[in-house]
């Protein structure tokens, strides 16, 4: 699942709009995608089949050594049809059967024992059918839930949140998934924007339920506390009581108190990415720590760090699912080097490119859980005449102002 939400442009000026991600594979026309859909959800080939039978036997007289070919119909209409339309392909097969054998006086117990395979293949199929058309109502009942679960937990993100543009981009591993195990949540508190980035030690439903959990916990303490490592602390004991002994979640926790001060406490994630002017800067944490749910392992806690953020500047949160795609050489997606090449002043629009090059770098589907989230300051209107800020490079991380 993607969320990616469109905004409007700020006053800034505009970089150069971003080159078209590349496309890999062939890409077939709507109207040959089309047809398609229609000869796979329709009795039409199951017809076609019984009607080419016909045909073979007023054109070439030879339609009684093909009379047995009269029961793919009703076979293949059980995997596109309905029952009804399975009964009505089989009942025309048998009265084209039977019309076929009595034209080329077809010895009768020859003739019987056709009309008795079509019979029982009809049946047959339109048992499969009336049982697929079940399957299928189960599982549309499944994706809604899904979906649903989906909103409720993973929270669809506003394009601009407080004094921020964010977007975000998510896929599941999971074909069929809509949620997996990678997590974030972007809130708006008395104690400035705070949003969390995540990813949750193994898959399937455990994982969801660990998620679920850290994003119920964040979101309650992100409203308060006022100091971003009592948010950590919280979490951190919550998960303290319900993860077993080798279960852990490893996050990125960040928050915007005040003007041009960004706070992170980063425990045993992935760096963010700071993105100032063209230059793209991983956010190293000053002091390791390890990930939520391990702290009674180690004496180390997480630190806050301080980041100068301004006016224009960008940070991606990012999981490992990201990172560590690979292609068909093996090679590991660059993403420093992919969010460079697509940035420009529309978050969704920068994550909307990174995220078609991934998908085109592992050939279009990924095998892990995959979390984009890009905040963006933007530029404010300035008066004519009013300089400009300088664009000096600024240090990507400040120093630890104490433990969690």
């Amino acid at each position: 699942m993607s969320h990616a939400p469109q905004h409007g442009r700020d006053p800034s000026p505009a970089r150069p709009s971003p080159r078209p991600p590349r496309r890999t594979g062939r890409t077939w026309s709507p109207r040959v995608l089309t047809a398609a859909h229609w000869a796979a959800s329709t009795t039409a080939l199951p017809l076609l089949i019984v009607l080419l039978v016909v045909c073979v036997d007023l054109f070439g007289g030879t339609g009684r050594i093909w009379l047995p070919l009269l029961s793919a119909g009703p076979a293949l209409a059980a995997a596109t049809s309905r029952p009804a339309g399975v009964l009505g392909v089989g009942l025309l097969a048998s009265l084209l059967g039977a019309g076929i054998g009595a034209r080329h006086a077809v010895d009768a117990s020859q003739l019987v024992a056709v009309l008795a395979a079509l019979l029982t293949v009809t049946l047959a199929g339109t048992l499969a059918s009336a049982l697929r058309v079940r399957r299928e109502r189960t599982l549309a009942a499944v994706r809604s839930v899904a979906e649903t679960a989906q909103h409720a937990l993973l929270q669809p993100v506003p394009e601009s949140v407080g004094p921020f543009q964010a977007a975000v981009h998510y896929s599941a591993a999971a074909a069929e998934a809509r949620i997996g195990g990678d997590l974030y949540a972007l809130v708006d508190t008395p104690y400035g924007v705070r949003t969390i980035v995540g990813d949750v030690r193994g898959k399937g439903l455990p994982a969801v339920g660990t998620a679920a959990l850290v994003l119920g916990v964040f979101r309650e303490a992100a409203h308060d506390e006022p100091d971003l490592r009592d948010v950590v602390g919280r979490i951190e004991r919550s998960l303290a009581r319900n993860l077993g002994s080798d279960d852990f979640v490893t996050a990125v926790v960040a928050g915007y108190p005040e003007p041009g001060q960004l706070e992170m406490v980063n425990c045993g994630h992935a760096p963010p990415l700071l993105i100032r002017g063209t230059e793209v800067t991983p956010v190293d944490p000053v002091r390791p720590a390890p990930p939520l749910g391990l702290r009674a392992l180690s004496d180390e806690s997480p630190c806050l760090q301080v980041v100068p953020f301004t006016e224009g500047d960008q940070l991606l949160l990012y999981t490992d699912g990201v990172t560590e795609a690979r292609d068909a050489a093996r090679a590991f997606y660059p993403l420093t080097e992919g969010l460079a090449r697509h940035l420009c002043d529309e978050p969704a629009r920068t994550l909307a490119a990174v995220h078609q090059e991934l998908l085109d770098h592992v050939g279009g589907r990924l095998h892990d859980d995959a979390a984009l989230l890009l905040l963006r300051k933007p530029l404010a209107a300035r008066a004519p005449g009013a300089g400009s800020r300088p664009d000096g490079r600024v240090p990507a991380a400040g120093g630890c102002e104490g433990a969690v």
